[in-house]
């Protein structure tokens, strides 16, 4: 049973709209694939109407949240989708993507680098605008020649010459909200060094206090010591382990899953959850 927990579509900064995600995962012989779109569960509707037959979809979002001056990803699995208090700050995150964008086109646009809002909006294509469209742009334009080449401190990772901030939901309220609707929680590529400054182990113990259910270790982000590391620390924790492609469609090389969870650690988020059930495909459409 190969299970993928941690996929992107056009509903946010993916390239494949959410029904050929779910096609394009079935061809790549996935019995389960996650949908977590930052901040937005607007590639539901889609991706269920698209479901083939002998693929299961779980539902879920990756909430941008910060601690300590640290941007981290939380996964949040089968909740909800219409809790009122969730759905509250997943809007006041989203929202304020755009302003955020549009600071960093204006940083961007001071540095000398000709990138234009329009430019971003036609790469978002009405997704969930976020720097992956920015940095898109970038490589449009020649400034950096692929979308990972983009988040430096030289352009758009944290603290870099044309980052700017968002609103980002504190994590241990975002996991209090999860959990209130019905969902599980996963800290996504918890080591991800390379994308700007990463939380301490103490952090993670204490949003494991506060209810985190696991974290993702199988990542392309993470070298073979670091996943050594995070299954010694999930163990010592009492949290799930996950591994996901992260898939971005053709914004990054990896490929639909590259990285997949055990399927005793799905059983026990599916036992976990209470806000939604995983869908079965039926042959969509």
């Amino acid at each position: 049973m190969r299970i993928d927990l941690h996929c992107h579509s056009t509903a946010s900064d993916g390239t494949d709209t959410p029904g050929e995600l779910v096609r394009n995962a079935a061809a790549a012989g996935l019995d389960v694939v996650a949908l977590t779109d930052h901040d937005t569960t607007r590639g539901y509707g889609e991706a269920v109407a698209a479901l083939p037959e002998g693929l299961t979809l779980v539902t879920g979002a990756e909430l941008s949240c910060r601690v300590d001056g640290v941007s981290l990803h939380l996964l949040a699995y089968l909740f909800d989708p219409e809790e009122p208090a969730l759905l509250a700050e997943r809007e006041l995150v989203r929202d304020d993507r755009v302003p955020r964008a549009q600071g960093m086109v204006a940083r961007l646009n001071a540095l000398g680098v000709p990138v234009t809002w329009e430019q971003v909006e036609r790469i978002a294509a009405g997704g969930s605008v976020g720097r992956p469209h920015v940095a898109s742009a970038l490589v449009e334009l020649g400034v950096v020649p692929t979308v990972n080449d983009a988040f430096t401190e030289q352009w758009l990772a944290d603290g870099g010459r044309a980052y700017a901030p968002k609103h980002e939901t504190d994590p241990f309220e975002a996991i209090r909200l999860v959990k209130d609707a019905g969902g599980v929680t996963v800290f996504a590529h918890p080591a991800a060094a390379k994308r700007g400054r990463t939380v301490p182990e103490a952090t993670i113990a204490k949003m494991a206090a506060a209810g985190l259910d696991g974290i993702e270790v199988d990542h392309m982000d993470h070298d073979a010591d670091t996943r050594t590391r995070l299954r010694g620390l999930a163990r010592d924790l009492g949290l799930l382990v996950t591994g996901s492609s992260d898939y971005h469609g053709s914004r990054k090389t990896v490929a639909l899953g590259e990285y997949t969870t055990d399927p005793e650690v799905y059983g026990e988020i599916i036992r976990r959850a209470t806000g939604a059930f995983p869908v079965p495909g039926t042959g969509g459409a």
